[in-house]
């Protein structure tokens, strides 16, 4: 967790510094050194501030979830309550948000979600984040399926949201925000779940 006092001018300066590095040169070719110069900032400040690497990972990674829980967010202020499929349809565009999609992003995910399963505070970001997506679907499903089917349902909407997203950052032609409405529209449908 970084420490107290680094401007909140120079911290987004960082953390684009910190993606941008991540994505001409990959996680483990990148150095404090190499996003200290791109961020105009002294390496020993980084680490001072961030401990390192590691912390300045876990600082963007927060940034990212947070620009990506006001996405979902944001779009489920507007719709009715009643309307369930186009509120999880809203859930699924937020994790298709424009941000989320910026090519420096998506390498950082990547390697972000690589190192999750090394590092304990950056494991426990994913589970955070994990567990808000399936809240917010659970918390649509509860009024149109059963107890039992809520579960269900939210873990494949979950895991069609992942895996589309997946296969996307490793195509060449990336991520397909259309194609992913598409499909999971597809699989709400079969489900009987009104999009409008």
């Amino acid at each position: 967790m970084p420490k107290l006092g680094m401007s909140e001018i120079r911290r987004p300066q960082l953390i684009q510094a910190t993606m941008q590095v991540i994505h001409e040169v990959g996680l483990s070719n990148a150095t404090v050194a190499m996003i200290g110069r791109q961020a105009n900032i002294s390496p020993s400040i980084i680490n001072h501030y961030f401990g390192g690497k590691s912390g300045l990972l876990e600082a963007t990674m927060r940034s990212i979830l947070k620009d990506l829980s006001r996405a979902v967010s944001e779009r489920l202020q507007v719709i009715p309550r009643h309307q369930v499929g186009a509120r999880i349809e809203a859930i699924v565009a937020g994790n298709f948000d424009r941000k989320q999609l910026d090519p420096k992003v998506v390498k950082t995910w990547l390697a972000f979600w690589a190192q999750a399963m090394h590092e304990p505070t950056l494991a426990r970001l994913q589970r955070i984040n994990e567990q808000r997506l399936l809240s917010h679907l659970r918390n649509e499903l509860k009024s149109l399926a059963q107890t039992d089917q809520v579960e269900i349902m939210a873990q494949a909407i979950a895991a069609l949201i992942d895996g589309i997203w997946l296969r996307g950052a490793l195509s060449p032609k990336g991520i397909d925000r259309q194609m992913a409405k598409a499909i999971i529209d597809d699989y709400l449908q079969s489900k009987s779940i009104p999009l409008n």
